[in-house]
């Protein structure tokens, strides 16, 4: 998914927070997978699980949803110091998925007339996006959520990636970021093309949403995720923290490479300061709240008819994602059977997510690799074209 392969911000690194190396190797191991419920109905999910669990990546949990029930199951490992099993009701950081939460909020804030997606983000955030042909007064709302506004995302800037992507992520993993000060670093590039022009993925767009819900509520879009969607689906797992770096339990431990040299080692990268993703990919969830958002989602119990109908209008994400189109903050994507899912996917330090549906909500799959090398493809084809 063009989705899956974004990733967030940064951290600053203390020396008390020691950032375990481990080699490639450490991650092989027994593919023991547990599973609960219904499981013969996904024989062809579980073996693509277990076969995804290799050196590069440690362990999966997943969840699948149909009219037969519910199916939670793992496999790998969720601890390599401690070699302990990947748990299936894991939580897990869930990057750019947070996406969609956002631009629920956003609908709602558009069904109840306190703004547009055609207002202009300029009318909202002033000044903000501005510089090197940069123009708020040019872009709307529905543009940032759906990614045409041309916006530089902040995390192709040079700095930045040396800052979350080498080993100086260590050092700056608990660093805090305001979505201001992520933007400006944007704002320091040309845009990508003029408003409307094309789509490109871009973080800071959803920088600028969060920033546009708190001037539009007077409260962060943390809150308002949590009053009206986590609180109102008793999702009790999720939940998007501001600076808090820690995991929640139960959970497993995160780990990525900080070098493309040959040989690099991966590192325990589980605590980190979300705020270096913000809006853009700060939540924390499982796999069975997230089945549980987009479910009621999709059958329309978070948004009007006419909201729903608006995030689901789509565009294309260009010649080389053909199977993929992107809505407002939701994403539709053709399995390899044909069958048409929405979803979400996201990316974050040591974290690889995905959920997706089918339209009316009925069948779910929602799955996370501690690590950012699994296949969530082959668990989608697996779960969707298997039956």
């Amino acid at each position: 998914m063009g989705d899956i392969s974004v990733r967030t911000r940064g951290l600053m690194g203390v020396a008390a927070a020691v950032a375990m190396a481990v080699t490639a190797g450490a991650f092989a191991g027994p593919a023991l997978a547990a599973g609960s419920g219904h499981g013969d109905r996904h024989r062809a999910t579980r073996k693509a699980m277990e076969a995804a669990v290799n050196e590069n990546a440690p362990g999966v949990s997943v969840q699948a949803k149909d009219k037969h029930g519910t199916w939670n199951s793992a496999a790998g490992i969720g601890d390599v110091e401690r070699q302990s099993p990947r748990g299936a009701h894991d939580r897990f950081r869930v990057g750019s998925i947070t996406k969609t939460f956002v631009s629920t909020v956003i609908l709602q804030l558009v069904a109840e007339g306190k703004l547009s997606l055609d207002d202009k983000v300029g009318r909202w955030l002033p000044g903000v996006v501005e510089g090197h042909g940069h123009d708020g007064d040019r872009i709307t709302v529905r543009q940032l959520l759906n990614h045409t506004s041309g916006i530089y995302n902040v995390l192709n800037d040079p700095g930045f990636q040396e800052l979350m992507y080498t080993e100086k992520f260590l050092e700056h993993r608990y660093d805090t970021w305001t979505p201001e000060q992520l933007t400006a670093i944007a704002m320091r590039h040309k845009p990508d093309f003029d408003p409307g022009d094309g789509w490109n993925y871009s973080n800071t767009n959803y920088l600028l949403a969060g920033m546009i819900i708190k001037k539009v509520t007077g409260k962060s879009y943390a809150d308002e995720i949590d009053r009206r969607i986590i609180k109102p689906l008793g999702l009790t797992a999720t939940s998007a923290p501001a600076t808090d770096s820690s995991m929640p339990e139960p959970s497993s431990r995160a780990y990525m490479k900080l070098s493309k040299a040959p040989g690099a080692t991966f590192h325990d990268v589980t605590e980190l300061n979300p705020s270096l993703a913000g809006a853009s990919g700060g939540m924390i969830s499982d796999s069975a709240d997230l089945n549980r958002f987009y479910t009621a989602l999709l059958r329309g119990k978070l948004l009007p008819k006419k909201q729903l109908a608006e995030m689901k209008k789509t565009v294309s994400e260009g010649e080389d994602n053909p199977a993929e189109r992107y809505g407002l903050g939701l994403v539709s994507r053709e399995t390899s059977c044909g069958r048409v899912v929405w979803g979400n996917g996201g990316e974050i330090q040591g974290s690889l997510s995905m959920t997706l549906a089918t339209e009316n909500g009925g069948h779910a799959l929602a799955a996370n690799f501690n690590t950012l090398h699994g296949d969530l493809f082959a668990l989608l084809d697996a779960e969707f074209c298997s039956k």
